[in-house]
Parts: C-alpha cells; sequence; structure tokens
C-alpha cells in the first residue's frame, strides 16, 4: 500500500478561500485595498458611536462635565448609572414584561408563521391560492390606526399583555419566506414519508422543520427583535405603568418624564450625569440584539436568501 503524501500547506487549506470560477478574473492589489479601506470606513462609522454610547455610561458626573458632553477616551471607568437604573424597581418590572412578551409573542408568532407557511406551500391543498392572494393583499391595504385600535378595544385587550402581542403577531413577509424555504424541500422526502404512513403534523414536525433550521432561526430573530424593541403598542393600548415593558420606560427616562425616587436624587444631588443615564439606557436596550445577533448570523446567507429565492 503506497503512502499518501500530504503537502505542508494541506492542513491550511481548509482556512483559505474557496477557488474562483476560471472566468472571473484576479483582483488587483489596487480593488483589494480599496475595498479594505471601505470595509474599515464602514465598521469605523459603526462601532465608533457606539464606542461613544458605552464609554460616556460608564463615566462619572466629573468626567463627563470635563468633557463638555459624550466622552470618547475613558478616565477610569463606574458602574454607577447601571446600577442605579438596575436596582430601581420600575425597570427590573419593565424588564421582565419585555422578555416575558418577547418570549411568548416569538412563540407565538413563529407557531402561526409555520402553519401557515407550510399549508400554502402545499399547492394542492384547499383554497390555497385565495389564502395566498388574501396574505398578499394585507401587504399593500391596512386599515389604519383608528379601526385597530376600536377593534383592540372592543375585544376586551385594552389594559392587557396581550395587546402588545396580538395586533402585530404575524408579517406576511415572513410567512412569504418560510412558505418559499418549504417549498424548496425535496417533494420525494414528503412523498415517501406519506407512503410510509407518515400524516402532515409528523412531516411537519420531523421533516420540514429539521431541514429549515436556518430560516427559522432567522425569522424568530425578526420576531424577538420586533417585541424586544416595540413600544408604540404598549404607548396606545396600557394605561397602567406597572405593566409597561422595557422601551417605553426607557423613553421615559431618556425624556426625564419620569424616574425612579433614588435615580432621580442621584442626579439631582449631582453624584450621577443624566447623559450617563441616557446612555446606560441606550445600552440596556441593544445589549440583548447583540448577544442573540452572532449565534444567528451564520444562518441568514442559507435561511434569509435561499428561502426568499427557491419558489
Amino acid at each position: 500500500m503506497t503512502a499518501v503524501t500530504r503537502a505542508p500547506g494541506d492542513r491550511h487549506r481548509r482556512w483559505a478561500a474557496p477557488p474562483r470560477p476560471p472566468w472571473e478574473e484576479e483582483p488587483s492589489k489596487a480593488g483589494l485595498a480599496g475595498k479594505g479601506i471601505a470595509l474599515g470606513l464602514a465598521a469605523f462609522a459603526i462601532l465608533f458611536p457606539l464606542w461613544i454610547v458605552v464609554v460616556t455610561s460608564l463615566q462619572s458626573k466629573k468626567t463627563i462635565d470635563a468633557a463638555g458632553g459624550l466622552v470618547v477616551v475613558p478616565q477610569g471607568v463606574t458602574f454607577i448609572a447601571y446600577r442605579e437604573l438596575l436596582t430601581g424597581g420600575q425597570v427590573q418590572r419593565a424588564a421582565l414584561v419585555s422578555v416575558g412578551v418577547t418570549l411568548t409573542g416569538t412563540l407565538f408568532s413563529m407557531a402561526v408563521s409555520v402553519l401557515c407557511a407550510y399549508g400554502l406551500s402545499r399547492t394542492g391543498s384547499l383554497g390555497h391560492r385565495w389564502f395566498l392572494m388574501l396574505l398578499l393583499a394585507t401587504m399593500f391595504f391596512g386599515a389604519g390606526l383608528i379601526p385597530t385600535y376600536l377593534l383592540v378595544q372592543a375585544l376586551g385587550l385594552t389594559d392587557t399583555y396581550l395587546a402588545l402581542i396580538l395586533p402585530s403577531a404575524v408579517s406576511v413577509f415572513n410567512i412569504l419566506v418560510l412558505r418559499a424555504f418549504f417549498m424548496g424541500i425535496s417533494p420525494e422526502l414528503v412523498d415517501s414519508a406519506r407512503i410510509d404512513g407518515a400524516g402532515d403534523w409528523r412531516i411537519l414536525w420531523q421533516i420540514v422543520m429539521p431541514l429549515s433550521r436556518a430560516v427559522l432561526a432567522v425569522i424568530s430573530l425578526f420576531y424577538a427583535v420586533g417585541y424586544w424593541s416595540a413600544w408604540f403598542n404598549a404607548s396606545i393600548y396600557l394605561s397602567d405603568q406597572d405593566m409597561m415593558p422595557l422601551q417605553n420606560v426607557m423613553i421615559q427616562l431618556v425624556q426625564k418624564q419620569e424616574r425612579p425616587v433614588g435615580l432621580a436624587t442621584q442626579i439631582n444631588t449631582g453624584q450621577l450625569s443624566p447623559l450617563a443615564v441616557q446612555m446606560a439606557v441606550m445600552v440596556l436596550a441593544l445589549l440583548p440584539v447583540a448577544v442573540l445577533s452572532p449565534f444567528v448570523q451564520r444562518h441568514f446567507k442559507k435561511g434569509m436568501l435561499t428561502g426568499a429565492v427557491k419558489g
């Protein structure tokens, strides 16, 4: 048996760029340099404001006053703004409300969207074309704010957490992306499962959903970010301050409409800068999205592009 010799660079080949198609020209040094500069400027334009927000939230009132506002170069670190925000019962309660609404709403929206998309992906199902046209019509025509509010009020959903979920529970765009992805699954797999006696529920649960993890992760992130960032529904459907989600409480803190007693005392006595509080509010609002996004990022290309092209 002949031994297989391996070139010294073979072990690093898996980290190399994929082979370039023969019809595509090699990039020039000027082109590579231009791309690097453009990407560097784009990264700087995105990260520099975030750096200022985070650094300012971690500075003392003395440092912020000396800088005349936003701080670029940190002078020590203090977590007094975060401590005062998180020790106040109002912010903690609002954070729990937002987490509960986000988890519940995302699960409900995904369940409805997956079932609707699977039904629409079966072209021979009853009323398939009419239901699809009805959904498409809602993307171009809407009742408006006043009829929607009257409907929510007539259903008795005002001053309830359901008012934060049901009015925006389903996105037709997300359903169409899921439908296109489901239609791209090999029909032979579904036909073989039907021959073995599997019904639609089993096919959806054991075949379609495991093959659609990428698009399911992306759509789940879309719904979760939407629920976490939503504030408008709470502002018009809720009147109880204790039921307000985190985003609405953060808006009140930034606009100085209402502050917890301890936080207001720290600001009025000069121990805490209002600007540090505002920057800390922004960091707390962005933190969950910034933490979750990298875990779903690898699914974006496969989930969104494939789901948008197929079908």
